[in-house]
């Protein structure tokens, strides 16, 4: 898939730009789930400017089927080097598909206090939401069949893939 994802993070970056200007919104916090998430948010936040540093967060024990797909090997802390309270945050993900990453992470922030707003921003987005879950900035927005992923490789450089899959998921 030859996609220029530098083309699509400038343009994510000019549309919370705007967004942001338009909300009157005060010093917003970033915040990337990891793996891919923290990659376009770590190039956001650098377009952006933010003063604040990065968030991340590993969302790993807050999914909804972590009993289904047991413990992942590679668990991170999570780290929000700021307080969330009354804060406006950036949540950024690579690939919004059923809402369920995006449903966790929210959970997980929301443990940590409760900020005054959430943007939601994607590198792509894909049909076949489960959860009524929607990103206000989106870099690419594509159409795959069921049995079709979106997979961002990286960090760098960045590069997306489309990978076939076995029958469940």
């Amino acid at each position: 898939m030859n996609e220029d994802i530098q083309a699509l993070l400038d343009a994510m970056a000019e549309a919370l730009k705007q967004r942001l200007s338009a909300q009157g919104t005060p010093d917003p916090v970033m915040v990337g789930i990891h793996t891919g998430g923290v990659w376009v948010a770590e190039a956001l936040h650098r377009r952006l400017a933010l003063r604040q540093p990065l968030g991340m967060l590993d969302i790993s024990f807050y999914r909804d089927d972590f009993s289904r797909i047991g413990m992942h090997p590679q668990v991170k802390p999570s780290n929000l080097p700021f307080s969330v309270d009354d804060r406006h945050i950036i949540l950024v993900d690579d690939v919004l598909f059923t809402g369920r990453t995006i449903r966790a992470a929210l959970n997980e922030i929301f443990d940590f206090g409760r900020p005054a707003s959430v943007t939601l921003a994607v590198l792509v987005e894909r049909g076949g939401r489960e959860l009524p879950i929607e990103a206000q900035v989106v870099g690419k927005h594509l159409s795959l069949r069921p049995d079709q992923q979106v997979k961002l490789r990286g960090p760098d450089p960045l590069r997306l893939e489309i990978v076939s899959i076995g029958g469940d998921q």
